[in-house]
């Protein structure tokens, strides 16, 4: 789907610079078509929550001759272009953060662009630029490894069984017979 900026400028809260923040957002839609404008919760890391513009989606990652979706979502403030957007690769299921020199633990990016924003300087094109170009350099996510296959489920390791009384209890099972001990219980 096509944003023009009318239609960006709508989404954004009076709070804005409207006209600013959504011309920004378009020229980097004409260049990143995959991200998509939106106004979404975002939760501090005090527990605050603040409505705030979102761009969310993929930015292509060039690694080893193939070319790589990385997901990553900014948040923009209110007072946006005086502040950098908050950066974060957003890792699929299968997907797991890399730790590094400019990614955190929980996915923040931690770009020397986004430290030393200059409001007249800076801008969401250069950020997408930059985030691409390091993402190349040190990938910020890579697939979980494979799982090992699954031992027996427990349940599968213990066969119910039925007291004279009624009661009902479990005891494990080895080879198909139950173990039996000195103290078991029944439940």
């Amino acid at each position: 789907m096509t944003y023009s900026v009318d239609t960006i400028r709508k989404m954004l809260p009076k709070a804005y610079l409207r006209k600013h923040v959504a011309h920004e957002i378009h020229t980097a839609l004409t260049y990143f078509k995959d991200l998509v404008p939106m106004m979404d919760k975002y939760v501090y890391s005090d527990g605050t929550i603040k409505n705030m513009m979102s761009l969310s989606g993929t930015i292509p990652v060039k690694i080893k001759d193939a070319i790589y979706k990385t997901p990553i979502c900014l948040w923009i403030e209110e007072n946006y272009p005086l502040t950098a957007p908050i950066c974060y690769v957003r890792p699929t299921h299968e997907m797991m953060v890399l730790r590094g020199k400019y990614v955190s633990t929980n996915g923040e990016v931690l770009l020397p662009y986004l430290e030393e924003w200059r409001n007249a300087e800076c801008d969401l094109v250069s950020l997408l630029q930059v985030m691409t170009v390091v993402f190349e350099e040190i990938p910020p996510l890579c697939m979980k490894p494979a799982a090992e296959p699954e031992q027996a489920s427990c349940w599968l390791q213990f066969q119910k069984q039925s007291g004279a009384d009624g009661s009902s209890y479990l005891s494990l099972v080895k080879d198909g017979q139950p173990i039996l001990q000195g103290n078991e219980t029944n439940c």
